[in-house]
């Protein structure tokens, strides 16, 4: 029988007999003579996430637990962060249940919380990698955005509560990295931070670094990112947060949360079906129905997402100004074209940033350089034309027309 060593009534990074402690004598998630197998499942650079799973029943849990210090480098963090993340998550299964893992318990104390354990379901980075394809993506990811973005703006909160939660949800450590590593530093290298692949230095010191018109737009989105408290953003959603079998989606890792500009999350999910796209692009044999599959995505999504979001404002909204349908074509209008920006500024800082993707690493070397640069046109495209393209068809056009000027 497990005896209650521990208190728990202060922060420590809890090791693997420390977690099966919590979750038995502190949560009372298992019984005391359940036989436990806790694993850490995580790969990122700013949390620990163990697996918890009784080795006779199968029942089993995630702990995620934020430490004072980033992973790779000891920089120093906010706890808040996984505050934040229980927060959003119990927000989102509120308005989204499907598509949300369930928390049984957030500990401040300890900044660990715990949820459901989501293991059914695969990493989307890794499953996109290995060439599968998912019918249903486009039709759900559009879903879950439109059920948890609209519903957290001021069209829909009463003022006191939206400037609230504008409040609960501020998360300095985790905007300072986005505000930097995305919408700085692949401009201006002014920490020289950023990694360029060795032939390519000449070409994002042209297209990125001296090109004073792109600077000007990403200077408006990364004004916009920091002032436009719109809707309550994941803030990092990327395929590796998203986990997905072909009975359905789960979001994941909301760490980053705030609250932001709604195109903030849709082009971020844009943007990372570009990496397995321009992957397979660069293989001697291309995998052409998968490469037809993510194209079709990329122009569902953006074409749902403006059909849902449209759907959700006329269901939700009931304050009569913002019932005008001159206001709301403009403000869906308005979202579309950031997610295109932020589409495109995803696109570029995981190029030349010093935080990349799984598929440029197995981009060979050979056909390297011409992959990062269709990447970076692309993402320049999106950015500068974020205003004109306007329709799925539009976006796969544009990445046609990037490719063939490769």
């Amino acid at each position: 029988m497990m005896k209650n060593k521990v208190s728990f009534n202060e922060h420590f990074l809890m090791t693997e007999n420390d977690i099966k402690e919590y979750v038995v004598n502190h949560l009372g998630l298992f019984e005391t003579e359940a036989t436990l197998d806790v694993s850490e499942i995580g790969d990122g650079n700013i949390n620990y996430v163990h697996q918890v799973a009784d080795t006779v029943t199968g029942k089993t849990v995630v702990v995620k637990q934020a430490d004072k210090y980033l992973r790779s480098s000891g920089r120093l963090l906010d706890l808040s962060r996984n505050r934040i993340e229980a927060e959003i998550l119990r927000i989102q299964n509120e308005l989204a249940p499907e598509y949300i893992p369930e928390v049984f318990d957030y500990n401040e104390t300890m900044s660990a919380v715990t949820m459901e354990n989501v293991s059914e379901y695969k990493n989307m980075r890794y499953e996109l990698i290995d060439q599968k394809i998912f019918p249903n993506f486009s039709e759900e990811i559009s879903d879950f955005l439109a059920k948890v973005l609209i519903p957290t703006t001021d069209l829909v909160l009463d003022s006191g509560t939206k400037k609230r939660r504008v409040e609960s949800f501020t998360n300095v450590d985790m905007c300072d990295i986005s505000e930097n590593l995305v919408l700085t530093e692949p401009y201006d290298d002014y920490k020289k931070q950023n990694i360029i692949t060795a032939g390519n230095e000449t070409f994002v010191k042209e297209y990125l670094y001296e090109d004073t018109a792109l600077q000007t737009e990403v200077a408006w989105l990364r004004n916009n990112y920091m002032n436009n408290a719109q809707a309550l953003i994941h803030g990092d959603l990327h395929t590796g947060s998203i986990f997905i079998n072909q009975s359905g989606t789960k979001v994941i890792d909301p760490e980053f949360a705030f609250y932001g500009p709604m195109g903030y999350d849709i082009g971020n999910v844009l943007a990372h079906l570009y990496f397995p796209l321009v992957l397979d692009l660069t293989r001697s044999e291309k995998n052409e129905i998968f490469d037809a599959w993510l194209l079709s995505s990329i122009k569902e999504i953006f074409d749902k997402i403006q059909e849902k979001l449209s759907h959700v404002y006329d269901e939700l909204v009931q304050f009569k100004l913002y019932q005008n349908e001159g206001f709301k074509k403009q403000y869906i209008t308005g979202v579309m074209a950031d997610s295109l920006g932020y589409a495109g500024t995803e696109i570029i800082r995981r190029v030349v940033g010093d935080s990349k993707v799984k598929e440029l690493a197995l981009i060979s070397a050979e056909k390297k350089l011409e992959a990062e640069r269709l990447l970076i046109r692309c993402g320049i495209q999106l950015i500068k034309e974020r205003q004109s393209i306007t329709t799925g068809q539009g976006l796969v056009d544009a990445f046609n027309q990037c490719k063939g000027e490769v």
